[in-house]
């Protein structure tokens, strides 16, 4: 049985500002691959004000990863910037399942989407 998609498109990303309280706001892109071949994944950064930036990140034959966008060991250079509007677009070389998480403390809320797979 095949599971998963080579492309994925997440239209709302956005960087929380911290919340009451001192909570951090934060937001991921989580990938599973329930392949037999690691996943090769570039990633394209789409801003409303900015060139598109892409960058790539592998995930192991049937694991899970989770790259958060304000962790410079996830997204390098590209880490996110707090309250900045883009888009993320994957692009994969073997079919992959990839969800959207943000944690929002302005209303402590957290919420994942699916996006748009292809």
């Amino acid at each position: 049985m095949k599971y998963g998609k080579k492309v994925w498109i997440f239209p709302d990303a956005e960087l929380p500002p911290v919340g009451p309280n001192e909570i951090p706001g934060h937001e991921s892109v989580i990938i599973t691959n329930v392949t037999n071949k690691t996943a090769n994944v570039k990633f394209t950064l789409l801003y409303t004000d900015a060139e598109p930036v892409s960058f790539t990140a592998e995930v192991a034959p049937m694991r899970v990863r989770c790259l958060r966008t304000n962790e410079e060991k996830d997204f390098g250079p590209y880490t996110a910037k707090e309250g900045g509007q883009y888009a993320i677009m994957l692009q994969s070389d073997v079919p992959i399942v990839a969800q959207y998480g943000r944690a929002e403390p302005r209303a402590v809320n957290f919420y994942t989407t699916p996006g748009y797979c292809e």
